[in-house]
């Protein structure tokens, strides 16, 4: 057993006795699929805490020749599966962590050298009879060696194959060296059984192309058909909740909306420590400052910034994901920027209608936090800490304080987005009913309702008893006007299963007056 060839199972035996601990075991029916195919070279990036390095330690502890395993799996899905016997504890492995050779930036120019002498001295170890392995060797030419001498090929399980951008963002020469370091390693390599790499971010690209083009990613944006084995989904956090007595509402509220693929899923280190401490805070993003959110939100792109603050208000924005460079660096327009929040885990992306949106409570109060201290937000904080307050009024059916809160939200965005803009009502809309999120699951815009489409609308989640609302709004025509229109057009119609109040809001601003008026009236489905 070594530390970096054949590694033993040590932290996927904690990870299993752990108090908390939910099977994904199934991954390995797919790595195993994978195993001496052309489809063995597959990288998963997901946000830090999601479960990555608990997935490369368990492959290291199934596929090691390095560890007897087979108890830790007692009990697990994979069990079942009719491959599993084949490989358990039958192949070669190197295993390492990129993390471990980058402590501080002085070893940037030297991390590929600490890799090579680490992996190949135990190499010489491992296969004392194949001689000629020196201490100098390139790893591709070690490996060859003992490939043709033996017979032996490998597992490569790589941990955080990207900190290297990370910490070298401005080095391209590193970079570059790296990338050239793996392609070598892996393209057309006959020693390769299976390659494994997870990380953050997806394979650097040059240009249109990938600088290492021979893995199968699964990505935030892009995530095939791995979804459901890194996070936690709806029905395994329920089942904690239930085994923990911990409201499970609660949690939907709190960690629930990230989506991958067609897989909804739970951030697992918010959820853990939520059910541990029996407390609901902000878990995940404590582990990193606001300050690298915030570094991100404040960039000069057009239209960035009305789309911060779209998604504060609880509301999703069109991206195209496909520009984005995979570096932390190289960024020519707003969706480069968005893109890159979505692999570090502050949006979520759906593949199907190609939006972004803020995921959760957690995660906005991140963003919160970033847009408190920064210098491009003029009064929007302002607006988010009255928006209370606008909820109360149209609980209440007051629609002149309503009218009055908006007013007061387009003064404050107003030096973010044009005034006079039909669209900045709609983010006045959105910031000044932010704290929404509470009560209500993400407000959709312009759904198909009736015999027309309303504008916004926001469906209660079931345990807050608050009611629906249904939002319309007027430029130059007249509150009244906008009411009418729900009525005619039927929108309390669509919500088939939503049985209880509804709350009708007519919003017009006129453009001459600058006033914003607001009607509300209560309507019963039964």
């Amino acid at each position: 057993m070594g530390i970096f060839v054949n590694p033993g199972c040590t932290l996927f035996k904690e990870a299993v006795n752990s108090m908390i601990y939910i099977d994904k075991s199934c991954l390995i029916s797919h790595t195993n699929a994978a195993l001496n195919t052309n489809r063995k070279n597959i990288c998963v990036s997901r946000p830090r805490r999601f479960g990555k390095s608990m997935a490369a330690d368990m492959l290291t502890a199934y596929y090691s020749k390095g560890c007897a395993s087979a108890s830790l799996f007692s009990g697990l899905a994979i069990e079942n599966d009719p491959t599993f016997q084949k490989h358990l504890n039958k192949h070669n492995v190197v295993r390492f962590d990129v993390q471990q050779f980058l402590s501080s930036e002085e070893d940037l120019d030297g991390f590929l050298d600490s890799i090579r002498s680490s992996v190949v001295e135990e190499l010489k170890d491992t296969f004392p009879a194949c001689g000629g392995l020196e201490a100098n060797m390139k790893l591709p030419a070690a490996f060859n060696k003992i490939f043709a001498a033996t017979g032996e090929s490998f597992v490569f399980i790589i941990d955080e194959w990207d900190c290297v951008f990370r910490m070298a963002k401005d080095r391209q020469d590193v970079q570059k060296r790296y990338l050239d370091f793996l392609r070598v390693l892996f393209k057309g390599a006959v020693y390769v059984e299976l390659a494994y790499m997870t990380g953050i971010l997806p394979i650097k690209k040059y240009g249109e192309h990938s600088a290492v083009n021979i893995f199968d990613e699964y990505s935030m944006t892009d995530s095939k058909n791995l979804s459901s084995y890194f996070g936690f989904t709806g029905q395994e956090v329920a089942a904690q909740c239930s085994q923990h007595q911990i409201p499970y509402s609660q949690m939907q509220q709190w960690y629930d909306g990230y989506l991958i693929g067609e897989t909804p899923i739970y951030n697992p280190k918010s959820v853990v420590d939520a059910l541990t401490w029996k407390k609901f805070k902000s878990y995940w993003t404590g582990t990193e400052t606001y300050e690298a959110l915030k570094t991100y939100i404040e960039r000069n792109f057009d239209g960035l910034k009305e789309a911060i603050v779209e998604m504060i208000g609880g509301g999703s924005c069109t991206v195209d994901p496909t520009t984005f460079q995979n570096d932390m660096t190289t960024f020519s327009c707003r969706d480069d920027i968005l893109t890159l929040l979505v692999h570090l885990g502050y949006l979520t992306y759906n593949e199907n209608t190609g939006e972004v949106s803020i995921p959760n409570q957690e995660v906005k109060q991140e963003f919160i936090r970033s847009i408190k201290t920064g210098s491009v937000w003029g009064g929007l904080m302002e607006t988010i800490n009255r928006s209370a307050a606008v909820l109360e009024s149209t609980w209440r059916l007051d629609g002149q304080s309503v009218a009055e809160e908006i007013e007061q939200a387009r003064f404050h965005t107003s030096s973010i987005i044009r005034y006079n803009d039909e669209n900045s009502l709609s983010y006045a809309i959105y910031t000044a009913y932010s704290a929404a999120s509470a009560y209500y699951f993400n407000p959709i815009r312009e759904f198909p309702a009736g015999k027309g489409f309303a504008d916004m609308v926001y469906l209660p989640r079931p345990e807050s008893g608050k009611p629906a609302l249904i939002i319309e709004l007027k430029w130059n025509k007249s509150a009244e006007g906008a009411l009418a229109q729900i009525r005619q057009k039927q929108y309390t119609n669509w919500i088939e299963n939503y049985t209880g109040t509804i709350l009708l809001v007519g919003v017009n601003y006129d453009k001459e007056t600058k006033k914003h008026t607001c009607l509300i009236e209560e309507h019963v489905k039964g």
